[in-house]
């Protein structure tokens, strides 16, 4: 048998010691009232002591049926609560002065005194009522000792109800407070729940015709970026036709990259991952592009990552680097960049990767030259890729103060539980 809910257990927790406490404010004054009732008509020493008893029992307790039991309404009203309060204590100052047995009912002033608002009302209610109680101690000797006594008493006995009383309300708010956080959390959690549910059902479910796009996505990604760096360094090597050294680097690097394009190519049509991730997480993927992108442009290019390594979900590791390359081949060929930044932060639910320069930058809504201005791949492409798996794509740039890419995916694990 499963265990109930934390929430529910801390409810009826909370529940069972509210109704009690309820149950003794609402019956204290009666049940007080009974008890020294009895006691003194068992121990009255005439007859009219014990009518007056009767008779200012009944008018306490058709001031207290009146002013508190029937004005449940009228408690949150501080005047009304006053005037009731008043009228307890004289009534029960009235009887314990007619025999002192009923201080049993005065105590009835501590317990309704956490009533009386502000915390400072209360505490004066405490103080009158000890000063009722312990009046017995004091009057019937009269001595100097006697009101050194009940003075020393009625501080200790007012300091110390009263901070119960604070302290009371304060268990009785942070108990409330603790109840309304439980239930938050139980249900953000029952949230966080469902959407990685229906996350991992969106990544299992996707039909052919999405399978086949993202293919034919991957093949025009790798050969439309590798075709743009092989011409990139060609433009270059015949800039630089009298200079052997950087002519012959210059033609490596194309025919290095016209090799990995293809190689890359053939992977996307047997949905393997790209070579970077073969057998490596993401951030170490990361930092070997970097490197190789940095050596070939010879861009100063530094790799971060924050937050808990994890592994992840094979689409959105592909999604991250597939993000990160077309960033940096977008800076390589519009920004004029002397530094770049690429940041992989690990945030629990989610997964960020920032790629920012401080190249000459664009108006991301006007589509000039920059990450939106690419026909293939590009900003719509990015943002699709990223989309596909409920992520999101923001765009940071201006003319002038560099441009910042940044993608957010879901952080799905490598092996979801189904």
């Amino acid at each position: 048998m499963s265990e109930r809910p934390l929430t529910e257990r801390a409810e009826t927790a909370l529940s069972v010691w509210e109704g009690g406490f309820d149950k003794v404010v609402e019956w204290a004054p009666y049940g007080t009232l009974a008890i020294s009732l009895v006691l003194s008509l068992l121990d009255g020493p005439t007859w009219s002591d014990r009518l007056i008893s009767l008779g200012l029992s009944a008018l306490a307790a058709a001031w207290c049926l009146f002013m508190f039991t029937l004005a449940r309404d009228r408690r949150e009203e501080q005047t009304w609560v006053r005037v009731y309060f008043a009228g307890l204590l004289v009534f029960a100052a009235l009887l314990m002065f007619h025999q002192f047995i009923f201080f049993v009912f005065v105590i009835t002033g501590f317990i309704h005194a956490f009533l009386l608002k502000p915390a400072a009302a209360g505490f004066v209610g405490v103080g009158l009522t000890s000063l009722i109680v312990n009046s017995g101690i004091v009057y019937p000797e009269g001595t100097t000792d006697g009101w050194w006594t009940f003075g020393i008493i009625v501080v200790i006995q007012t300091v110390a109800v009263g901070f119960g009383i604070i302290g009371g309300e304060k268990l009785s708010d942070l108990s409330e407070q603790r109840r309304r956080s439980l239930v938050e959390l139980e249900a953000a959690l029952e949230e966080n729940a469902g959407l990685h549910a229906q996350l991992v059902a969106q990544a299992r479910e996707a039909g052919i015709h999405d399978e086949r796009h993202r293919i034919a996505g991957e093949i025009h990604d790798t050969i439309a970026q590798g075709l743009t760096g092989v011409i990139t360094q060609l433009e270059a090597a015949n800039q630089v036709k009298s200079d052997p050294a950087e002519l012959q680097r210059r033609l490596d690097n194309a025919t290095s990259l016209a090799r990995e394009s293809l190689a890359e190519a053939r992977r996307s049509m047997r949905a393997i991952l790209p070579a970077p991730l073969e057998g490596r997480h993401l951030p170490e993927a990361l930092a070997d592009e970097a490197a190789r992108w940095s050596s070939l442009n010879r861009v100063p290019t530094e790799v971060t990552t924050t937050g808990e390594t994890q592994g992840l979900h094979p689409e959105v590791e592909v999604t991250m680097l597939r993000v990160a390359q077309e960033a940096l081949a977008n800076v390589a060929k519009h920004a004029k960049a002397s530094r770049v930044g690429v940041t992989l932060s690990y945030m629990g639910d989610v997964v960020t990767i920032d790629v920012r320069d401080n190249g000459n930058g664009f108006m991301p809504d006007s589509g000039p030259n920059g990450v939106g201005a690419d026909p293939g791949f590009g900003l719509t492409a990015m943002r699709q890729r990223v989309e596909r798996l409920a992520g999101t794509l923001e765009i940071e740039s201006e003319p002038g103060g560099g441009t910042a890419v940044c993608a957010t995916l879901p952080a799905i694990p490598i092996d979801p539980a189904p």
